[in-house]
């Protein structure tokens, strides 16, 4: 899936995604990471939703957005609520999705300004 939407420049743009492998500002990433206007943090640990634990979210967390897309995959998975236990506390939203809508979700709401980080499982 290839998206067309221009974003003022300076900002991290997912430009296409596919399964295994997302495209932002013409670099190709084939590993989880996780993607706010500003940063990328590449490498994130969990490579599939079963991975997923409490501690994956701190990285996200440190980067205080108001809200943390979790891209699950292919399918759209909801992560136990234990795991979220770092997000709650600090007032910071979440919402779950597969990943293909976790990447149009993220353009959409920088495009808006808004302070978000996306936490994407590509594989």
């Amino acid at each position: 899936m290839k998206f067309t939407q221009d974003i003022s420049s300076g900002q991290n743009v997912i430009r296409a995604y596919s399964k295994g492998h997302i495209s932002i500002n013409g670099i190709a990433f084939e590993e989880s990471l996780i993607i706010t206007p500003a940063t990328i943090i590449e490498q994130w640990r969990p490579q599939r939703f079963e991975d997923l634990c409490e501690d994956d979210f701190a990285a996200a967390v440190a980067l205080e957005p108001q809200l943390v897309i979790l891209g699950t995959g292919d399918r759209h998975a909801f992560p136990h609520p234990s795991l979220l236990r770092l997000l709650v506390e600090r007032g910071i939203g979440l919402e779950s999705m597969s990943t293909a809508a976790a990447c149009r979700t993220y353009n959409i709401l920088v495009s808006e300004g808004r302070q978000v980080a996306a936490a994407l499982i590509i594989r």
